[in-house]
């Protein structure tokens, strides 16, 4: 090989550079907290609303009371919903809770079942549809 081709020949060999990994391979207890919950109010707001109250904590499943990561939110009027996880893991499954003023969860609804890859997006696109279906969202 000529002198002449050497320096194209080692410019081609340069090393790949390292893919940054994707949110959704946080740990569970940042990423809910960090990137889940924020993108989720910003979101809401976007239907012309407040900021809803969200928390994040582990506790007792609405309606069937098994122990579960769950984030809560409470929106205008004092709706409430809760986004349930069986584990510490956004892929674990997930159910859904939602309640009117005064009255308390009577049904679970399974979410996002069929999904074989969990993105941020996705989670907060569907969650906000599912609250957006119960018309608590903008002016429904």
């Amino acid at each position: 090989m000529s002198e002449a081709a050497q320096p194209a020949a080692n410019a081609e060999a340069k090393p790949a550079k390292a893919k940054p990994p994707s949110p959704e391979d946080q740990p569970f207890d940042s990423y809910v907290p960090q990137l889940l919950m924020p993108a989720l109010a910003k979101e809401i707001q976007g239907y012309g609303g407040p900021a809803p109250e969200l928390s994040f904590e582990q506790g007792p499943m609405p309606v069937v009371g098994a122990n579960c990561w769950m984030v809560k939110g409470t929106l205008p009027g004092e709706r409430r919903f809760w986004l349930c996880f069986t584990g510490a893991d956004i892929n674990a499954t997930k159910t859904v809770a939602v309640a009117e003023a005064g009255s308390e969860p009577s049904l679970l609804e399974s979410f996002l079942i069929d999904e074989k890859k969990m993105s941020l997006a996705l989670l907060v696109s569907r969650l906000v549809q599912r609250l957006n279906g119960q018309k608590w969202l903008g002016p429904n």
